[in-house]
């Protein structure tokens, strides 16, 4: 602190306003088997659409269904969800074969330098929905179009409306047509006068014993051939498939011109569908070739220093990464020259453009126990990942049996008692409810399941399963209820508080349901109740309602409720992220007031918003004794009643006779 020697005035600032902060509540967490999306990393999506977006859409295949709309159902209620993909037999599509690209941090770690054995390019996430994927690089003005030299045409193939065209030779060098080829023809050399009115065909094969071309009129969905009469000795134009979506043939970039680093440096890529299993469109079909392109990438460079006006890297690896949701670079190609390095020399490339077709992809929706546990350990750390609601999603996936189910809530139960800071949800396995027609059968069924599953807290459970519609594939699918059980956790903090019950009519609605796998009795909810299962029951006229509030805790406690459950989750996160603040301070009573004064009025918060009903907090010289404070340590006792939710309700109606005071009788 600063001295005053001659009089004068010191300001200084004491800040008395710290208070316990807001914390989150209604972050979910999930792992799974995924069509597509990053694997064995953690990455956060707000919406369904997002969802589909980077993880793809629902699978038939091992119930996949259940894993994507258990995510599905819980973004219904809430916007924030932390999702894995769980890694198993699973592999990116490339060039040449399938390889394990887990993620961007992968990618940068172990294959941006390129693989020389693996060729030129990856699908960006593994699964066979990479396989749909082609890439086309055109690396050269001579590549993007050429006019084919005179007496190329043969005399007799130019009739109108002929699908083939015979010329001297197909793959000359030079000269060589690739299918996907748009060919024109014109009676000079400069292509500039045309025979056939502005006219383009596409190649769609060619054979090279008889030197034939089998055409189409572009873009024609009837696939047309020739328009007029072709004289012989007429020259053809080759141009790129995709020439047209871009402004210009690949050149010389003003980068490389103004710092003299070689010439032909730039290169386009158009990333296309060749199956129509991504846009719905095929490549390969008449009219569908602009369609089926996903990306397009102009003017990049092959020069690895290269930037654009703006300052940013225009080396075609780099933008391909910053920039593509479809394709990693892997690899130049291999009839390139100086590609990947700083020169002051000439980029060549061969005629024709490289074409990949990639291929190798591989999907596993079937997770081991190990595999999926793996998945949901991504989860384990407080530190840098905050979470409140783990979504179990399906149980079956690893096993369809109790015992199955049981090692899967013992490995969930495991990791929220780890954190200590999230409950998880947990639905039955699938058969105990799905295709069993008596509901005192699965019934008992859940019963018998869930008796086998450890007691905790920290765990919910359900009842079963929901009939709905799955828009992605037009059919109705069961799907476990725990997405909206943590959801309707979620939609109870955005209208009330964490520390209300999720369940009753109030705040317990269940959105989307169709029917239920199991709709239990009166007698079946009683016997569902004691064994910790919470009933989702269909009242007719009510809609779908979560009709418990129980945790899975075996033994009478307020525990065994999620409000109070989620009460004290609410409470210790708060005050130990404000507990932060005291760290390395001095252990006196200055400090331990100033704790006192940021807790009280929050406890006090949560009691007017009808949380607790009482409380009181101990810190003080008494629990914070010489022995504490020489261990350097700090302790505050916090005692906390907690507000209890209505289960049972007694209305008593009683008749009484005329002229009796309602006060004889108690009233």
């Amino acid at each position: 602190m600063s001295f005053l020697v001659s009089p004068g005035v010191n300001v200084r600032e004491i800040d008395l306003t710290n208070v316990v902060p807001a914390v989150a509540t209604s972050i979910g967490a999930i792992a799974g088997a995924f069509q597509k999306g990053p694997v064995s990393s953690v990455t956060t999506v707000t919406s369904e659409e997002e969802l589909l977006q980077i993880f793809g859409k629902p699978q038939s295949t091992g119930n996949q269904f259940e894993t994507f709309f258990t995510a599905a159902n819980f973004l219904q209620y809430a916007d924030n969800l932390k999702v894995v993909r769980a890694e198993s037999g699973i592999l990116n599509a490339g060039a040449n074969s399938g390889i394990l690209i887990r993620d961007d941090d992968h990618y940068q770690a172990s294959f941006d330098a390129g693989q020389g054995s693996h060729g030129e390019w990856a699908a960006r996430t593994a699964g066979t929905w990479g396989n749909s994927i082609g890439v086309q690089i055109c690396a050269s003005a001579t590549a993007f179009e050429q006019v084919l030299g005179a007496s190329l045409l043969t005399v007799g193939e130019d009739t109108v409306g002929s699908t083939t065209i015979a010329v001297d030779d197909v793959d000359a060098s030079g000269s060589a047509f690739n299918v996907g080829d748009l060919i024109s023809f014109y009676s000079d050399s400069s292509g500039s006068v045309p025979v056939d009115e502005y006219n383009e065909y596409e190649v769609t094969a060619i054979d090279t014993s008889s030197n034939e071309l089998t055409i189409r009129l572009k873009d024609d969905p009837n696939g047309a051939g020739l328009q007029n009469i072709v004289p012989d000795n007429s020259y053809i134009k080759r141009r790129w498939k995709f020439y047209d979506l871009f402004d210009a043939a690949p050149g010389t970039s003003d980068w490389a011109t103004a710092n003299g680093r070689g010439t032909g440096d730039e290169l386009h890529v158009v990333v296309y569908d060749t199956t129509g299993d991504i846009t719905g469109f095929d490549n390969d079909v008449a009219g569908q070739r602009t369609s089926s392109v996903i990306e397009v990438f102009a003017n990049m460079s092959k020069n690895p220093n290269a930037k654009t006006a703006q300052g940013s890297t225009n080396y075609y690896p780099n933008v391909i990464f910053n920039q593509s949701k479809n394709i990693y670079w892997t690899d130049h190609i291999a009839a390139g020259s100086n590609w990947g390095t700083d020169t002051t020399s000439a980029y060549t490339s061969v005629v024709p453009i490289t074409i990949d077709n990639l291929t190798g992809g591989t999907d596993d929706y079937s997770l081991t126990a190990g595999e999926q546990e793996l998945a949901y350990d991504l989860f384990e750390d407080t530190e840098s990942l905050d979470i409140n609601l783990v979504l179990g999603g399906s149980s079956s996936i690893v096993g369809d049996t109790a015992s199955a189910m049981d090692t899967y809530v013992t490995m969930l139960t495991a990791l929220v008692e780890k954190r200590r800071d999230c409950v998880a949800f947990v639905s039955p396995y699938r058969s105990a409810t799905v295709g069993v027609s008596l509901s005192s059968t699965a019934t008992q069924n859940v019963k018998t399941a869930f008796d086998l599953c450890p007691s905790s807290s920290y765990v919910v459970f359900d009842s079963g399963y929901k009939y709905m519609f799955d828009k992605y594939n037009d059919v109705f699918r069961f799907v476990p209820l725990n997405g909206d059980v943590a959801g309707l956790c979620a939609f109870t903090d955005q209208i009330a508080d964490s520390f209300f019950s999720p369940a009753g009519f109030n705040r317990g609605n269940i959105r989307g349901a169709v029917k239920l796998s199991l709709n239990p009795t009166q007698a079946e909810r009683d016997i569902l109740y004691k064994a910790r299962v919470n009933p989702v029951v269909n009242f007719p006229g009510q809609g779908v309602v979560l009709f418990g509030d129980k945790t899975a805790l075996s033994k009478p406690s307020a525990f065994d409720r999620i409000n109070v459950r989620r009460l004290f989750l609410l409470l210790e996160k708060a005050i130990a992220t404000a507990a932060k603040f005291q760290l390395f301070e001095f252990n006196d009573e200055f400090t331990r007031a100033q704790f006192r004064n940021l807790v009280e009025p929050f406890l006090r918060d949560i009691q007017g918003r009808r949380g607790i009903t009482d409380f009181s907090l101990k810190c003080d010289a008494t629990n914070n004794t010489g022995e504490v404070i020489d261990r350097n340590e700090f302790i505050a006792d916090i005692f906390i009643k907690p507000a209890r939710s209505v289960n049972f309700i007694t209305l008593n109606f009683i008749a009484v006779r005329t002229g009796v005071a309602f006060s004889e009788v108690g009233g």
